[in-house]
């Protein structure tokens, strides 16, 4: 429901939100989860993971979105430094000392939370925050880049078989390092949704965002949180099935590496594949349950 509040809040978290970068404050949005999960436990209250986590900080607005936009805009006006990128999601656009930066951060977080109210008007169809998220990198791309929203496929390279210099995420885009994180961290995903009561589906979600902290240390860890949070949504859609969770694990998985080849690493500005893959695989366990899919093939044990 759109109230002033909410407007005057969503552009604060975007200045906020560009300020800070785009991954840090996702990485933000992973120890909002964590703390809303534990409030939820402890209380039976889980407001703050809805009105915070996923609201007033959610990535559609200051926790992710805004930063990208801001990059975006920053690289089309050769405010960054130099080697930097206007698809870079660890840059602190406060370090581009530009007012005008800030403030499309701030644009950005309005248009997210616009955004997402309208996505979510028909009802129940998808995950509004990270298609809101997907949305939003589209637009920036539009807006601000020069190399159209699929991007530009230098010579010598393919859109689906990129070197590994092109790689979204290099340590995890090979097909097999790709299935088994993608088994793995699903797994994990779907036992927190049916082990921890009061929010266990978004705390494997939670646990993933806030894992990404090791990245600005240099650490290689995986991008999972497009992993853990379908594989949750379909475990719990399909009454309590991990093996569901862990096929949409892997689902999740597949799709955001398809997003990244398909939309990312060949722009200019971000596109974010794990929103893109969250949007996709949330849309379609919602399909399976509405058409009894979950039901006659329970794989419940």
């Amino acid at each position: 429901m759109f109230s002033l509040t909410g407007f005057l809040l969503a552009f604060a978290s975007g200045v906020f939100g560009a300020a800070i970068g785009a991954q840090t404050a996702f990485i933000f949005v992973g120890f909002l989860v964590i703390a809303g999960v534990a409030i939820n436990v402890a209380t039976g209250n889980g407001d703050f993971t809805s009105t915070v986590a996923f609201g007033a900080w959610g990535p559609h607005v200051g926790g992710f979105a805004a930063g990208v936009a801001a990059t975006a805009f920053a690289a089309k006006r050769n405010k960054l430094g130099e080697g930097e990128s206007g698809r870079s999601v660890n840059l602190a656009m406060m370090g581009a000392n530009s007012f005008d930066v800030l403030l499309i951060g701030g644009i950005f977080g309005v248009l997210g939370y616009v955004l997402n109210i309208l996505l979510a008007m028909p009802g129940g169809w998808t995950d509004t925050v990270a298609l809101t998220v997907f949305l939003s990198g589209m637009l920036s791309r539009v807006l601000f880049s020069s190399t159209g929203l699929l991007g530009k496929v230098p010579a010598g390279e393919s859109r689906f078989s990129p070197s590994s210099s092109y790689c979204w995420v290099p340590w995890q885009s090979s097909l097999l390092q790709v299935l088994v994180i993608g088994l793995g961290a699903g797994l994990f995903g779907s036992y927190l949704a049916v082990s921890v009561p009061n929010g266990g589906m978004v705390l494997g979600f939670g646990i993933s965002a806030a894992s990404l902290v090791f990245i600005q240390f240099g650490t290689k860890v995986p991008v999972t949180h497009h992993i853990t949070l379908p594989a949750a949504v379909a475990t719990v859609a399909s009454g309590g099935s991990i093996l569901w969770g862990a096929i949409f694990g892997i689902g999740g998985a597949l799709i955001g590496e398809l997003y990244a080849r398909l939309f990312n690493i060949w722009g200019d500005t971000h596109i974010d594949p794990p929103a893109g893959a969250i949007a996709t695989m949330t849309s379609i366990s919602i399909l399976f349950a509405t058409v009894g899919i979950y039901s006659a093939i329970p794989l419940v044990f």
